[in-house]
């Protein structure tokens, strides 16, 4: 029987103490980040991957106000409502959203052992690739963006 769980948004506080618990019991913390404005299959699909690479997956995700800053027009769905549906893909453990535009600070904070991004990224320039030794850049899902979804719906408007 399959059992499926939930992940948890926590703030950064309550964040990273759960991580120092699983790190003293020997679990590999893996990070990354974004906007997940849209959740489609290409983003179900690189979060399995990068859940595959450790023990536990943290999502840091952009506050409503740093995707503003970083796309015009967006987000479509509000922080809350984007952390609720991470949290229940069974490949999340933990989300925590962050105010900045780049999640340098979270990184430092949570000190993941694997850092990952999407396929637009090359390990050395990743944000955070300083401070974390196994930076990595997942392909990317062929025929998914969340631009192209919202020119559609925006495309087929009366």
């Amino acid at each position: 029987m399959l059992k499926y769980r939930v992940g948890e948004v926590l703030d950064i506080s309550n964040l990273c103490a759960r991580l120092e618990t699983l790190r003293r019991s020997g679990k590999k913390i893996v990070f990354t980040n974004g906007c997940f404005d849209m959740i489609h299959p290409g983003h179900v699909r690189y979060l399995r991957e990068a859940a595959a690479l450790g023990d536990v997956l943290v999502v840091g995700l952009n506050s409503d106000e740093s995707v503003s800053r970083l796309k015009p027009g967006r987000p479509v769905n509000p922080a809350s409502h984007r952390a609720e549906v991470l949290a229940a893909l069974t490949s999340v453990d933990f989300v925590t959203v962050f105010h900045e535009d780049t999640p340098y600070n979270l990184i430092r904070a949570v000190m993941p052992d694997v850092l990952v991004k999407g396929g637009d990224w090359r390990p050395e320039n990743i944000v955070g690739s300083d401070i974390v030794a196994d930076t990595r850049s997942l392909p990317f899902a062929e025929g998914f963006s969340t631009t192209s979804i919202i020119e559609k719906i925006l495309s087929t408007k009366p």
